[in-house]
């Protein structure tokens, strides 16, 4: 059988003196090992539940304020379905059809937002400064002026070269520091940490910073079992 060669997701695990575990994968009817999986078209990784419960918890207060959320990058519904859990409306839309009943469109194909409340774990390269020049952000802010947005990001976002004039222009209400590594592939080993980028007009004032640990996301879990 001759090599396989596939595009990989090890650029996830860079800088960490880790290793992702051993993946089996079927090629041509038989079982190999890769110490790496595919990487996934459209760069769809699904939230695990723990970061948006413990988000939820964090937010939920403010978030009840909007009649309608929208997850404009649903994928396969996975941040819906906790949203939902807690009573929250929402609406759904992505550019591909995962199954989870949005509306298949892309975001920029938006004039006006659906609601004035974004909740996401939106596609990083359209946020970063490289190629997408924060063009998810820009248009969420400048062109659909959203009320309130809350981006799942990597934790080193901010620093990324050419994003100062809009961090001066745009400056968070609120970070989230998640205090674990989200394994958004299934392979342990994940080499960053992410955090909540949350703007919110009704926010005055410096950007506040807080931390979240995986008990709020058990919190979250409380919460719902209670209401």
């Amino acid at each position: 059988m001759s090599e396989v060669r596939a595009p990989s997701a090890r650029g996830l695990f860079r800088a960490t003196g880790n290793k992702p575990k051993p993946v089996r994968l079927l090629v041509d009817g038989e079982i190999i090992e890769s110490d790496s999986l595919t990487r996934e078209k459209d760069d769809f990784y699904p939230t695990p539940p723990e970061p948006t419960r413990a988000f939820l918890h964090a937010e939920i207060d403010r978030l009840r304020d909007f009649g309608t959320i929208w997850e404009p990058a649903a994928g396969d519904g996975a941040m819906i379905r906790e949203m939902e859990s807690l009573g929250l409306a929402v609406r759904a839309s992505d550019l591909v059809d995962r199954g989870c009943e949005a509306d298949i469109r892309s975001f920029y194909d938006f004039p006006v937002a659906p609601a004035a409340a974004i909740v996401t774990n939106p596609p990083f390269q359209e946020c970063g400064w490289g190629n997408g020049r924060a063009r998810w952000l820009c248009h969420a802010l400048d062109s659909l002026k959203v009320e309130y947005m809350a981006l799942l990001l990597n934790w080193s976002w901010p620093g990324a070269g050419g994003l100062a004039p809009f961090w001066a222009k745009y400056p968070p209400a609120r970070v989230y520091l998640m205090r674990w590594k989200i394994d958004f592939t299934g392979q342990g080993a994940p080499p960053m940490l992410n955090a909540w980028f949350v703007w919110d007009r009704a926010h005055a004032g410096e950007t506040v910073l807080r931390m979240l640990d995986r008990k709020d996301a058990r919190q979250g879990e409380l919460f719902a079992e209670a209401s």
